[in-house]
């Protein structure tokens, strides 16, 4: 029986992965009390004491948390913007590519994608990998997010009942260009410049939107929008990760369509010249407990949608 120890389970992100694992047999959860959680030496015995831990934390503790695993034989799955983009560390999108599945396999420290990155590199590795686009290329990236994925005190400040009247209408940020996603986005699709990117938060629980627009003229090679499709119905047609010819309904795409699931639809619209394309999740699925999943699934040698909702 493989020990697992989340390292911020209390938080959004490290709750869901307690309660899809809290029901397995073939788990054993190192649980920590509260005070044991705020002291230093009873976490690095439990990360240290585990098979694998999973961190759920903001990117100082994650750091800090790594600096305790003396035990080598420990895989770590860290949820943080911390280590996704170093030397080291196996990004945890294994759909991605045939040789990022493999290296999976045996990695004993993995970095799941952040929310919103996870939309735009599937969408944009692929075009850069097979020549659609140039890697010198100026891209926009839009994505509408529900407010979970702003953690427990935006959750708070939007279910609260005498919440700000501002709430009621979608809210964009990070409109400093800053967002920290920017770096994971440009260093795995290999772009040589980062999005201009348009992230909205807006009042439903979770779900996730993110299209990229292109025009025609930004392809190579004469390539059109019907490449494009073929391309991601060759490369995307798992039960996690599928392509699909339209996610909308009535011309409307819902960012809560696929809210509580742990898949990604990725699909084509637009037209000939003005080309979208979009890829639709759920922030909290394939977009944060749900890739830590799979990871663990893989890591342990397991079937990839185990304790997944597809």
């Amino acid at each position: 029986m493989k020990k697992i120890f989340i390292d911020g389970k209390a938080g959004t992100t490290g709750l869901r992965i307690y309660e899809r694992l809290s029901q397995r047999e073939d788990i054993e959860i190192i649980l920590l009390s509260d005070e044991e959680r705020k002291d230093a030496a009873a976490r690095k015995k439990a990360l240290n004491g585990c098979d694998i831990a999973f961190l759920c934390l903001p990117d100082d503790a994650a750091r800090e948390a790594i600096a305790m695993i003396e035990n080598e034989a420990v895989t770590v799955i860290d949820t943080s913007t911390a280590h996704r983009t170093l030397d080291g560390w196996c990004y945890g999108f294994p759909e991605l590519s045939d040789e990022l599945d493999v290296k999976l396999k045996s990695a004993k420290r993995i970095a799941v994608p952040g929310c919103h990155a996870s939309g735009f590199i599937a969408l944009v590795k692929p075009l850069i990998d097979n020549g659609f686009i140039d890697e010198n290329e100026l891209l926009t990236c839009h994505s509408i997010t529900g407010y979970s994925g702003g953690g427990k005190k935006m959750i708070a400040d939007y279910e609260s009942e005498e919440r700000d009247r501002l709430l009621d209408a979608p809210r964009q940020y990070a409109i400093t260009q800053q967002h920290k996603h920017l770096k994971e986005m440009q260093a795995i699709t290999g772009l040589k410049n980062a999005p201009v990117f348009c992230p909205i938060v807006s009042d439903f629980y979770s779900g996730m939107t993110v299209t990229v627009p292109l025009f025609a003229s930004q392809l190579k090679g004469g390539k059109t929008a019907a490449d494009i499709k073929k391309l991601y119905a060759e490369k995307y047609n798992t039960e996690i990760v599928s392509y699909c010819e339209s996610v909308d309904n009535g011309g409307f795409i819902s960012a809560a369509s696929l809210k509580m699931k742990d898949s990604m639809k990725i699909t084509v619209a637009g037209n000939e010249e003005r080309i979208l394309l979009v890829a639709l999740y759920d922030n909290l699925g394939k977009g944060a407990s749900g890739a830590a999943i799979e990871c663990m699934n893989i890591a342990l040698g397991e079937e990839k949608t185990r304790a997944l909702d597809i």
